[in-house]
């Protein structure tokens, strides 16, 4: 009986864990939004949240981990840096570029399909099972196609405005840089592109911290060559000043919630949900995000919704689903296999 209230308890925690992790990363979206349209520039953003989680995370892995910190070689660092490029620089590059051109509730719609690239990736790697001859493993399949029908339908069809008028003249409401397909089509590309990778980073992370297993300090590394690699681009891109000067308390408390919250706490409570839960439980609950991001964005920054976008997000939505039904699935036909094979072997007598 305490092993069930064990098994439960644990996996209470890892939901909550799971949808904490959701809301801060909905909070990053808005944040990183009202960063971007107080002028501050979309490459130095990173530079300052990174850098703020690193040091927040740094002295907790230092003193907490001193007993489980394994040895570090060239190897580990290497790979480090690697996950950094992956997890922090060009997906969250991507995705601030996306920022600039797409309302923030279908940035954050668009990021649903994040779930079906990391099935797509773990399967391919051999840490994800697909069985399409049995129905869980089809549904995974499908849904995963049906993902990606749904986010191509957010980037290629706009389709009509659905609100007749504006809901809030908050003075953080701002609009668009422009309303082109042209650009519309850009920063959907900007945000798939930030998806893709962020699908790969948590896909990679997997072999990576079984051999450094002390959390926090892997973190804290990875946040540390995050800053090195933005403070570069920002560095090389950047060349406007006016881009690196915090202007308003606006600026500065998105650039505090991003590197306390997102880049310090968010990125430490996803790798042990990745390391508790796997890749693609961890990645299936994008949907919390939407409902989030949409009221804020609809009462605060007075973002319009679309058709194309309501109707590619609720493809995605259906598709994120139909995968995380056939995870549900399959974990029950191997329990259900396990106790058959249990019970074959407890029926064997042992003196034949």
């Amino acid at each position: 009986m305490r092993g069930g209230e064990s098994f439960s308890s644990e996996k209470v925690k890892l939901l909550a864990a799971v949808l904490l992790l959701q809301l801060c990363y909905a909070g990053y979206n808005i944040a990183a939004k009202v960063a971007l349209d107080k002028g501050i520039g979309q490459f130095v953003f990173p530079v300052y949240t990174n850098v703020i989680g690193f040091l927040l995370l740094a002295p907790f892995a230092y003193f907490l981990e001193k007993e489980v910190r394994p040895s570090l070689s060239l190897s580990l660092l290497f790979q480090f840096f690697l996950l950094a490029s992956f997890g922090i620089t060009i997906a969250q590059v991507c995705l601030l570029i996306g920022l600039c051109y797409v309302p923030t509730t279908y940035a954050v719609a668009i990021q649903n399909l994040c779930p079906a690239l990391t099935f797509a990736m773990a399967a391919a790697l051999g840490l994800e099972q697909v069985h399409i001859a049995k129905r869980y493993g089809l549904a995974k399949v499908l849904g995963t196609v049906t993902s990606i029908g749904g986010a191509t339908v957010v980037t290629l069809y706009k389709g009509h405005p659905l609100l007749p008028h504006p809901l809030s003249t908050n003075v953080l409401a701002t609009p668009i840089i422009s309303n082109s397909i042209l650009h519309w089509t850009l920063g959907c590309a900007s945000i798939l592109g930030s998806c893709t990778i962020w699908s790969a980073w948590i896909v990679l992370q997997v072999p990576v911290v079984k051999k450094y297993p002390a959390k926090l300090s892997f973190s804290a590394f990875i946040c540390f060559f995050g800053f090195l690699q933005c403070l570069v681009v920002a560095c090389i891109s950047e060349t406007d000043s006016e881009k690196w000067k915090v202007h308003s308390v606006e600026q500065l408390c998105t650039i505090l919630y991003s590197g306390l919250v997102v880049s310090g706490v968010a990125i430490a409570l996803l790798i042990w949900c990745i390391d508790k839960g796997g890749p693609l439980f961890t990645a299936v609950f994008g949907p919390v995000q939407i409902v989030a991001v949409a009221i804020v964005s609809v009462l605060i920054f007075d973002d319009q919704l679309y058709l194309g976008g309501v109707v590619g997000s609720i493809i995605i939505v259906f598709g994120l689903y139909l995968v995380l039904w056939g995870k549900n699935e399959e974990k029950v036909s191997n329990q259900d296999m396990n106790q058959g094979l249990q019970s074959h072997l407890l029926q064997i007598d042992p003196c034949e």
